[in-house]
């Protein structure tokens, strides 16, 4: 089948960078190739490597650069397209509507955390809803979130996790990325705190930035790192001039998937303080790297990361710290939380299983509804 995938393919969003992992797990292990001229900045690998392995062709387009369903019906001629995959059910699934081609919609997380709140929005999803032949959701919490908005969707609701492949870049240098951050590498005893984020409101980098200040004056070795490309400019402006004022906390302008993936490696811990995440990526890297995890207490973090299992969970800034001196102090809990994650990615996250899954839900487009 010839498919129409959309999704917000803005820089720097979430969408975006998961895709950029796939790509390069793509690169890397030899698997679909993408289509030549189009760069896949899109969501992680339905589109791509899934479907393409399968023998269908995806046509990738950014859902900023349509304004109504109507824009989108030159494109399905254009394309000869036989179906559609949207991400996100309000910026995506709106715009599949009325076309009378099948398609499926992949929750992207603030549709179901902040979308369905609106009542305009969340009656255009029920209706995009009641057209899509099949919607899937990251988590079991997401899915129960769908099923209460829109009750008639039930029956059509799948779960299927992001798969997760890391591909740190060898030739990273550790040290330069220290210098880059200002970081003091003299220190006896040096432990970096990771926080990657795009510097906007729903990620809440400047959560931890005042307690975890005044615990850098106590144990000057420790130092949050927020790496962020800068998403919106006047919130940028904001957390430039906090963290300026704060030491102890650095903050580090974007860097490619690799290096990304590769100072993760290299850090002491992942940090997550987001307001909302549909299934973070980052933490889940951050576990198949063995990297132990701190995360915000929110639905779309607890559902990935078991407290004292396979990571753990803080409601506030002073509950943070008590976590992070408790990982810095027990090396013991630091080595079992590293591995339980690893395994954790290993069982639930595997790339294969996805795979089979949209390649199984992708067969529900073709033919008529009833088949």
């Amino acid at each position: 089948m010839r498919l129409l995938f959309l999704a917000v393919l803005r820089p720097h969003t979430g969408n975006a960078v998961t895709a950029q992992r796939v790509r390069s797990w793509t690169e890397a292990h030899g698997g679909g190739g993408l289509i030549p001229g189009v760069l896949c900045t899109g969501w992680h690998a339905p589109c791509w490597d899934h479907l393409e392995a399968a023998g269908h062709v995806c046509i990738l387009r950014d859902a900023f650069d349509f304004e109504s369903p109507s824009d989108i019906a030159d494109l399905i001629t254009a394309e000869h397209l036989d179906a559609a995959l949207a991400l996100h059910l309000y910026r995506g699934g709106r715009l599949l509507q009325g076309h009378h081609i099948p398609f499926g919609i992949i929750f992207g997380g603030t549709d179901l955390n902040e979308d369905a709140n609106h009542g305009l929005k969340n009656e255009v999803m029920g209706k995009v809803l009641e057209e899509a032949r099949f919607a899937v959701a990251f988590t079991q919490s997401m899915k129960e979130k769908a099923q209460a908005q829109w009750p008639h969707a039930t029956g059509k609701i799948y779960i299927q996790s992001q798969g997760i492949a890391a591909t740190p870049n060898p030739a990273f240098s550790w040290k330069e990325f220290l210098q880059r951050s200002e970081i003091n590498q003299s220190a006896d005893n040096l432990w970096v705190f990771l926080l990657i984020c795009g510097l906007r409101q729903v990620k809440d980098p400047l959560f931890l930035v005042d307690a975890f200040s005044e615990w850098h004056e106590e144990e000057p070795g420790v130092y949050l790192v927020i790496v962020g490309p800068e998403v919106d400019p006047e919130f940028t402006r904001e957390v430039k001039a906090r963290v300026k004022r704060a030491s102890g906390v650095r903050l580090v302008s974007e860097m490619s998937q690799g290096d990304l993936h590769a100072a993760m490696k290299n850090c002491f811990a992942l940090v997550n303080s987001s307001l909302s995440e549909g299934m973070s990526a980052a933490i889940l890297e951050a576990m198949d790297l063995e990297v132990p995890v701190l995360a915000r207490n929110i639905p779309g973090n607890a559902a990935v990361v078991e407290h004292e299992v396979t990571g753990l969970l803080f409601s506030d800034p002073q509950e943070f710290i008590h976590l992070a001196k408790r990982l810095l102090h027990e090396p013991e809990l630091e080595r079992a939380l590293a591995a339980r994650g690893k395994e954790y990615v290993r069982r639930h996250h595997a790339w294969q299983v996805e795979r089979d899954t949209y390649q199984s839900l992708v067969r529900k487009l073709a033919g008529s509804a009833e088949d």
